[in-house]
């Protein structure tokens, strides 16, 4: 008996070279920055030729801002979903430490690259990585005012408690990537300074007042 096998379509094709480029990169990133990242080297662990690139990206930097965006765009999701999962209202502090502690050590490459290039790295992949976080905030200020004791703070005090919020789950992502050593307690402890950051921010909601 004869089984038909459904040839891999041209656009599955064009889809899995991509990944092999943003994958190429990302290895190549764990000990430099971008800057020094050369097309030539991209496409040689890719597998294909340099002319090859251009039918997937304009430029090294385009893949730059690519990979900012498949680190960012996850992580942004799988946060939004803990937040709105009913299960975690109790404790969406503890919610959302444990899942940014998953995402980033399921996608270290990913976060060693991010944190790098958001303070040593230049030009559009830097500019890329600003635009990413400022949405994460924004989004962040949205879901906030969702909860009955923020619904009166304004706009721009909701968005200060955001990026107040964003940048604790920076530092702790961080810790995470620069962790020495690499074991259960050590990752533990990052958790529970993690928790306790974001505990500190949220204990003056209560008492804030906004000047109009």
């Amino acid at each position: 008996m004869r089984v038909s096998v459904d040839p891999v379509s041209r656009q599955e094709r064009k889809q899995r070279t991509r990944q092999a480029l943003l994958d190429a990169a990302l290895g190549l990133l764990a000990e430099r920055t971008f800057a020094g990242l050369s097309l030539r080297e991209v496409t040689k662990r890719a597998g294909i030729v340099p002319t090859a690139f251009y039918r997937h990206f304009e430029s090294m930097d385009e893949l730059g801002i690519a990979l900012v965006e498949e680190s960012m765009r996850s992580l942004r999701r799988m946060l939004r979903a803990a937040r709105n999962d009913p299960s975690t209202y109790r404790d969406i502090i503890r919610a959302s430490v444990l899942t940014l502690y998953e995402h980033v050590r399921a996608g270290e490459d990913h976060f060693r690259f991010l944190t790098r290039e958001r303070y040593a790295g230049t030009g559009p992949v830097r500019r890329a990585i600003d635009v990413e976080l400022r949405l994460f905030s924004s989004e962040l200020a949205v879901d906030l005012a969702r909860f009955e004791y923020l619904r009166e703070w304004s706009t721009e005090d909701l968005r200060m408690m955001s990026d107040l919020l964003v940048t604790a789950m920076l530092q702790t992502v961080l810790e995470l990537v620069e962790a020495r050593p690499r074991d259960a307690e050590n990752d533990a402890e990052i958790v529970r300074t993690a928790e306790k950051r974001l505990r500190l921010i949220t204990l003056g909601v209560p008492n804030w007042r906004s000047r109009r």
